[in-house]
């Protein structure tokens, strides 16, 4: 249940914390810190709400203190959720960075995420856009080539796709819970019920 709508929700769509040893209140975004845990929806505008109305302490019964930036530090921590799934993918050998292969790969038909990097140039993404089988290939737009450069452990990664398969469905269901949290919905709710263990 979300302690600021008091709603009861699906795992999915909500973000555990757990209360330090210290008495802070701590993000268990993979859900297997020991301890009692408060759940709080999958919205930052919530969880605003809950730092502000001593939610927290309430939902542990007992003084908890609050990071600060917390929901800056819950954001990094979907993001880095993300792009470690995306380097796993690479290490599996599902996932392929640089102009040629991701083509490659959505030529063939056998990609289910297609990246572009925040800043990566409109023409290029426009040409890749176009060989991606709408309703099969989901578009993303998220993370700076930065970004990819690490997922990859490689320079300028500007574009990459990922396989499809069981990977790829975990990186959607990632990048989904990243663009709730901060409110940039861009698919249906029901995706965020998708198992991500």
């Amino acid at each position: 249940m979300c302690i600021v709508t008091r709603t009861v929700k699906d795992e999915a769509e909500l973000i555990r914390f757990v209360r330090s040893p210290e008495g802070v209140a701590v993000p268990d975004l993979a859900r297997n810190l020991p301890g009692r845990g408060v759940w709080v929806s999958l919205d930052r505008k919530l969880l605003d709400q809950a730092i502000a109305r001593k939610l927290f302490a309430r939902g542990f019964g007992a003084e908890t203190a609050i990071p600060p930036g917390l929901p800056d530090i819950v954001s990094a921590v979907l993001r880095q959720q993300a792009l470690s799934l995306l380097s796993l993918a690479k290490k599996a050998g599902e996932a392929v960075s640089g102009f040629t292969k991701v083509e490659d790969m959505l030529g063939r038909g056998r990609a289910r995420l297609l990246f572009h990097g925040t800043d990566a140039r409109p023409d290029g993404c426009r040409k890749l856009d176009k060989l991606a089988q709408p309703g099969a290939v989901e578009k993303i737009v998220l993370f700076e080539i930065r970004e990819l450069d690490l997922a990859f452990g490689r320079p300028n990664v500007v574009h990459a796709a990922v396989a499809k398969g069981g990977l790829a469905e975990k990186l959607s269901a990632a990048v989904r819970r990243i663009e709730t949290f901060a409110g940039r919905m861009t698919g249906p709710a029901e995706d965020l019920k998708r198992k991500d263990d």
